[in-house]
């Protein structure tokens, strides 16, 4: 992938067990149910494992795990963590936009989290025409839908998330990203490709138990909303003052919504 998003390692700790009770599991249990024997998952943009901690349990039987993502510092991690699973796991560096069936050597599933929405037209294609290729089925989940909900409700709310979205889908030296329309996207393509696909919410629902990662969601939200539309920069600071009171108090709660999909061949 091209001038790949930089993501922090802090980040994907913070959110990891949000995540965890947030994905399908009756998708992966399904997805698990079409993987051949022996399991040979490749994991695409797996930054430091945590789908692969989560879903080790859901496949039952002797694994292997190839972690895919450009960021080796993030593969390290993710093979320090893994001694405790039991599993073999291996490692690629490498672009998305170029990835090929042979590079989903002998997989019996493919998966990815939270990736497709900052992803291009173009990486999505080469990925679903990769698992295509390799007649792997693929679990894609925690891909964004753009609707978030926040109780209480401020008149802000809708602001924000529009310009949010915006900066989702924004080109960024020559790359145009598909944000929240991306889940629909690969979808399609999968459907178009003559594969079976099988869709479900996977909302962040988000309370004071989760004060630290809210803390970090909203100042990142708020920041590419205000990226996306300068104008906004006073008001951004006002909400973002009050709902953080709002957090300090326990009184605030927040939906993110999230869309997974199980995909397989005729």
């Amino acid at each position: 992938m091209t001038d790949v998003i930089p993501v922090s390692e802090d980040w994907l700790r913070l959110r990891e067990q949000v995540d965890a009770r947030s994905r399908s599991r009756l998708l992966a249990e399904a997805a698990a149910r079409m993987s051949r024997a022996p399991a040979v998952v490749h994991d695409l943009g797996s930054g430091t494992g945590s789908m692969m901690r989560w879903l080790v349990p859901l496949l039952g039987r002797d694994q292997t795990w190839v972690l895919h993502d450009w960021n080796p510092v993030l593969l390290e991690r993710a093979v320090e963590r893994e001694s405790q699973l039991g599993v073999v796991v291996e490692t690629s560096v490498g672009d998305l936009a170029r990835l090929r069936a042979d590079d989903l050597g002998g997989a019996s599933l493919v998966t990815m989290s939270a990736l497709l929405d900052v992803l291009t037209r173009a990486e999505i294609e080469a990925v679903v025409r990769a698992c295509v290729a390799a007649d792997a089925p693929a679990l894609f989940t925690l891909s964004v839908t753009g609707r978030v909900v926040l109780d209480p409700f401020d008149p802000g709310d809708r602001v924000f998330e529009a310009a949010f979205n915006d900066h989702q889908r924004r080109a960024t030296d020559g790359r145009r990203l598909l944000g929240p329309d991306a889940v629909t996207t690969a979808i399609d393509l999968f459907t178009a490709a003559g594969w079976s696909v099988r869709a479900a919410d996977s909302p962040w629902r988000l309370e004071a138990s989760d004060r630290l990662l809210v803390a970090e969601w909203l100042d990142g939200w708020l920041a590419a909303a205000v990226e996306e539309r300068p104008t906004l920069r006073e008001w951004a600071e006002e909400y973002g003052r009050s709902r953080t009171a709002q957090l300090a108090a326990g009184a605030l709660r927040i939906v993110v919504d999230h869309r997974d999909f199980a995909a397989w061949p005729p």
